[in-house]
């Protein structure tokens, strides 16, 4: 697998975990909060929530919009990205981040 792929898709990735993280969050903090991973969280997602404010229906609310908005990364990562590279099927080979953290996981878990 060429580098570039895995450099955007780890982008991709790390966009996609970063807006549902910032929903999860949002369960327990307001988007003013004074909390510093809010913020950050805040900081650096409201300018991709702003690129999807076109396609972004009204009716949805304000907490719900990053989970959208990742929404969209996820079907990128796991349908075109595939159909791009030329895959067959979609599985493991859909989300290399992901797959590279399981198997470190999986690495420092394991008995040997």
């Amino acid at each position: 697998m060429s580098i570039y792929i895995l450099i955007i898709d780890y982008i991709l990735g790390v966009i996609m975990w970063t807006l549902i993280g910032r929903s999860a969050m949002n369960i327990f903090q307001r988007e003013d909060s004074e909390f510093f991973f809010m913020r950050i969280f805040v900081k650096y997602t409201n300018p991709i929530i702003k690129l999807f404010k076109f396609i972004t229906p009204s009716f949805i609310i304000g907490p719900i919009v990053p989970l959208y908005v990742a929404w969209f990364f996820y079907m990128f990562r796991f349908y075109l990205m595939p159909y791009l590279l030329g895959y067959s099927v979609m599985g493991m080979l859909s989300f290399p981040l992901e797959s590279e953290i399981a198997a470190e996981i999986y690495r420092l878990f394991s008995r040997n």
